[in-house]
């Protein structure tokens, strides 16, 4: 192989200088004279006897003059120069032209051998030279035995997806212990498929399936199958079996295997035909898993609804293993695993702090860890406490805080006021949930914040819960007209007016949260131009609705929204307890502030 690609890189080289040096002329070995004719020159030259001798190689001409000068001179096919010269009393002689006839032939042969080379070697890709082996490592299997090149890892590494990881534990006592399920006739499953959102802990998993079951745990990813060269994903395929049977008991794990595994005869392209040809070697290879027992297949993807049925039926993916965002309980001890590597305040309130990072995937939660860590040490602090995780928080969920943009008074003003009308409407509808922060740092893309969470983990949603955040989004827009007028209207609320619109239509097109529309879903299906516009009525009455809310809240509460606003402005962030003790003197709203 070795010598093969030193042969291949020679061919390359002279190519490219053959290329580059193009073939060579008549005049390679000939030294240019400094005097150099025209044709008619020449002729003339001639006539008046002025030159002595006369060499002719090909198109050139060089010779002596009278005077004993050397010349040059470039000449066309005229048949009647020689004799032209003889008449005139030149002596004439000529010289074989066949360097550049003989080095254009050899420059000519190199390019067509260089060519031919860089054909086979491409066309060889593809070939097998038997049921395992490849022609060249080009098509051999990108998979690595993650298990050695890294720490192994253990269910007890893994937090928050318990049911997960019970269901994964019985794969776990087949390859532990596979003649006991084999006496009592059980089978040990083909391939196991991981669902859920990203960042939830698919991989790590998978690699505690391997580091409990003490077994080697080679990883793939899907991408790494589909080649411009149709052909090669498919053995790419046969040879990472084919190295998992080696050494069986082993576990296989294909990330993102959506890569290759999508729904076949959708989009024809090129490389849809190399996608489809590596999948089809996926699901024969699944099949003949059986003979080789110890073999499991454990794949990933953040869409299941996007492969192909043949790969999720029984006997290739027996088991499909949902891996959801971790809830409150969940969170707190992805916490305490992630905090554990880290010196920690011993008075952390691991309980709060997980219900206030609702939503948060266990990746999301390291990060947010690993950024309190880094920013105790930027403080100069011993140990990592409550201040820094909620500092990462707010950084993770928010975006980093952008001192470096400079607003104008003006703008503060506004900032603070649209803000704190945000806040005052979430505070007077509770189903809103609890107000954690209000800022006008400039976080991001944004100039503010409103930060709210709730105490427990949503699952639904109900439609008061729904009209309510409408209105809460309304709350800044509404305060910058009642303080500043209706010409004193920003761009700000721009993005707020696109988050209500759009959970107004998905309410009456979705929810089937309108009276006039019915009880009705139009997420999969064309409506009729009647029904649109019944939508878009419907969709327009909500949105009045939240925008009337807001106002009738803000226009009781001016008083408050005034004393917030002022408040923002003199200390920037506050949290939701400080908040609420400004808003709260002199509020006279019937539903009050809680």
């Amino acid at each position: 192989m070795a010598g093969i690609r030193a042969f291949i890189l020679v061919l390359t080289v002279i190519g490219v200088t053959a290329i580059a040096a193009g073939p060579a002329s008549a005049t390679d070995s000939y030294t240019p004279l400094p005097v150099e004719y025209s044709y008619s020159e020449l002729l003339a030259h001639a006539a008046a006897k002025d030159i002595r001798s006369l060499t002719l190689r090909g198109n050139l001409a060089y010779g002596k003059t009278a005077g004993g000068g050397q010349f040059q001179a470039y000449t066309p096919n005229d048949p009647d120069l020689v004799s032209r010269l003889i008449a005139d009393g030149v002596t004439v002689t000529a010289e074989p032209d066949s360097t550049g006839a003989e080095l254009g032939f050899l420059w000519n042969a190199i390019i067509a051998a260089f060519a031919v080379t860089v054909l086979a070697f491409f066309g060889s890709v593809t070939r097998t030279r038997g049921a395992g082996g490849l022609a060249t490592d080009f098509a051999r299997s990108r998979m690595k035995d993650a298990g050695a090149s890294s720490k192994r890892v253990s269910f007890s590494d893994v937090a928050g997806v318990d049911e997960a990881r019970d269901e994964l534990g019985e794969v776990v006592q087949f390859l532990r212990e596979p003649k006991r399920f084999a006496d009592l006739g059980g089978k040990l499953p083909t391939g196991v498929l991981l669902a859920g959102p990203p960042g939830t802990g698919k991989t790590l998993l998978a690699r505690a399936m391997a580091g409990e079951a003490g077994v080697p745990f080679f990883a793939v990813s899907g991408s790494d199958f589909v080649e411009m060269f149709v052909g090669v994903g498919a053995s790419r395929v046969r040879d990472t079996f084919a190295r998992a049977r080696e050494q069986a008991p082993s576990i296989v794990f294909l990330d993102e295997i959506d890569a290759i595994g999508r729904r076949r005869g959708m989009n024809p392209s090129s490389q849809n035909d190399e996608r489809e040809q590596a999948l089809n070697q996926l699901l024969v290879e699944m099949d003949g898993i059986e003979g080789a027992r110890g073999v499991i297949v454990v794949a990933a993807t953040n869409r299941p609804d996007s492969l192909d049925p043949a790969l999720l039926r029984p006997g290739r993916f027996d088991r499909q293993v949902t891996v959801p965002v971790p809830d409150a309980a969940g969170r707190e001890r992805i916490l305490a695993v992630h905090l554990a590597k880290v010196q920690r305040d011993v008075a952390l309130d691991l309980t709060a702090l997980a219900r206030g990072t609702s939503g948060f995937s266990g990746a999301e939660l390291a990060n947010l860890v690993n950024e309190a860590a880094l920013l105790a040490a930027r403080r100069n602090r011993p140990h990592v406490g409550m201040a820094e995780l909620a500092a990462a928080r707010d950084k993770v969920t928010m975006g980093s805080e952008r001192r470096s943009l400079s607003l104008t008074e003006a703008e503060r003003r506004r900032t603070a006021y649209h803000e704190a009308g945000h806040a005052i409407v979430a505070l007077a509808l509770p189903e809103n949930g609890r107000l954690q922060a209000v800022t006008i740092v400039p976080r991001g893309r944004s100039l503010g914040l409103t930060l709210l969470a709730h105490d427990d983990d949503r699952h639904s949603h109900s439609k008061a819960e729904l009209t309510a955040r409408i209105a809460m989004m309304f709350g800044g827009r509404v305060a910058e007209e009642l303080i500043f007028g209706k010409d004193g209207v920003t761009t700000g609320a721009c993005n707020d007016l696109q988050q209500a619109t759009s959970l107004a239509r998905r309410m009456v097109a979705e929810f089937g949260f309108s009276e006039r529309l019915g009880r009705l879903s139009l997420v999969d299906a064309a409506p009729s131009e009647e029904t649109a516009e019944l939508i878009d009525n419907e969709v327009h009455r909500l949105v009045e609705a939240g925008e009337a809310t807001a106002r009738a809240i803000l226009t009781a509460e001016l008083a408050a929204l005034h004393r917030a606003g002022t408040a923002l402005l003199d200390h920037e962030t506050l949290s939701g307890d400080e908040f609420r003790r400004y808003a709260q003197t002199g509020l006279n709203h019937p539903r009050g502030i809680q």
